[in-house]
């Protein structure tokens, strides 16, 4: 009988388990794809990439402040509808902290960090929010600097107690400073205040530099190594390459699309370079690692350098060399850069895929990510009936 008794407990525990909303990954777009009012905050979520910092704060407690349809709409025109700003904001409105009406109600009023105070891009204190508990059962976010309006919670959208919570709020939060983001025209002179003269020489002698420019506004993600990497013992010697293989090489260090270091890590499958679709690389990632693997070699993602979307600048370790270009393999022809524009990924799909799927899958697989991250979803809370059943009969 004990026996039974116990095996009925662990099943128990088990179905609690999977149930609960704590125990699984969370994924916002997924979340809120299932609410429509946030169509466009979500859609810029995964434009910025900001969803997967997020994602990546598995452990850490957060509030997402969702902004309406109109309210989003409002907060684009206030940055001039230009991404980076609008990242800087989507940042300010992820706060570092589980907030709810009881909670504020018990502790009054607060200060909380945000993911833009985490970036070190805020001056002094100023990415950083202030809770406000206001008359009656009201509540709200206000940014840091003084005098700045209180943006009430209108709707508690989903809370698991001092966990996650989504908290829709009446306007933006914004402050002086907030859409100011540095400029990056110059690319030349950014590689090589970053260390990285020898491959800033290469892509401006060989002509490639023009196509990473003109990438920048489209969608680029380079890689770009250091100076240290082209005399290390395995590197190939590029003074003696053909101008085709040297064209190649650089295009092998660039994909022709927006990604951050930290939505590398959800990267899947073979990821596309503009050396062409045959060209690829994976990623490899490891808590805070990221390495670049081309099947021969890996590279460490070092340093983030620019990160303003669409345009995303890292530095490597190592230099990422395309197979057939290792000595003694065959010369290959430079492929023209890729022009295609990369895939279009569903709002709950990781932000780096291998592959487009039809559009009838990708709607399929947003309801069931959708229903799947609500709180009970029907399959899973079919599944758990069953499980208890079987728990009361041991019993």
């Amino acid at each position: 009988m004990a026996t039974r008794r116990f095996a009925a407990a662990a099943l128990l525990l088990a179905c609690l388990l999977v149930a609960s909303p704590a125990a699984r990954a969370r994924n916002i777009t997924a979340i809120l794809d299932g609410y429509k009012e946030y169509k466009l905050y979500n859609k810029y979520l995964s434009e910025t990439k900001v969803c997967d910092e997020i994602n990546s704060r598995q452990s850490t407690s957060m509030s997402i402040l969702v902004l309406s349809n109109d309210a989003m709409t409002t907060l684009a025109k206030d940055a001039g509808d230009s991404l980076p700003a609008i990242k800087n904001a989507l940042r300010l409105h992820s706060v570092l902290d589980y907030y709810d009406r009881k909670k504020v109600k018990k502790y009054g009023d607060e200060s909380a960090a945000t993911l833009y105070q985490a970036t070190g891009d805020a001056a002094a204190a100023t990415g950083n929010v202030k809770v406000v508990d206001q008359e009656d059962k009201n509540y709200g976010f206000s940014a840091a600097t003084s005098g700045a309006r209180i943006c009430t919670v209108t709707k508690e959208v989903e809370t698991h107690p001092f966990k996650f919570a989504i908290l829709e709020v009446t306007a933006p939060i914004e402050f002086d400073g907030l859409f100011d983001v540095p400029a990056t025209t110059n690319l030349s002179r950014i590689l090589e205040r970053a260390g990285c003269k020898v491959f800033a020489s290469l892509a401006a002698r060989s002509g490639v530099l023009k196509s990473y420019e003109d990438a920048m506004d489209k969608g680029l993600t380079l890689f770009a190594p250091n100076d240290d990497a082209f005399t290390a013992k395995d590197a190939p010697d590029v003074k003696a390459m053909s101008a085709a293989n040297l064209t190649r090489l650089l295009q092998y260090n660039a994909l022709p699309s927006y990604n951050t270091k930290t939505s590398l890590k959800f990267a899947k499958g073979t990821l596309r370079t503009m050396a062409g679709a045959k060209a690829g690389v994976t990623v490899v990632a490891k808590g805070d690692d990221v390495s670049i693997d081309t099947g021969k070699a890996r590279s460490r993602v070092a340093d983030t350098v620019v990160d303003s979307v669409p345009f995303c600048l890292l530095t490597l370790d190592s230099l990422l060399v395309p197979p057939e270009l290792y000595v003694g393999a065959a010369e290959a022809p430079a492929p023209a850069p890729a022009d295609a524009p990369p895939p279009t990924q569903p709002a709950d799909a990781p932000s780096v895929a291998a592959d487009h799927p039809a559009d009838h899958k990708t709607k399929n697989k947003k309801t069931s990510s959708a229903v799947a991250s609500r709180p009970f979803g029907g399959a899973l809370a079919a599944a758990c009936s069953v499980v208890l059943m079987a728990s009361l009969l041991l019993l």
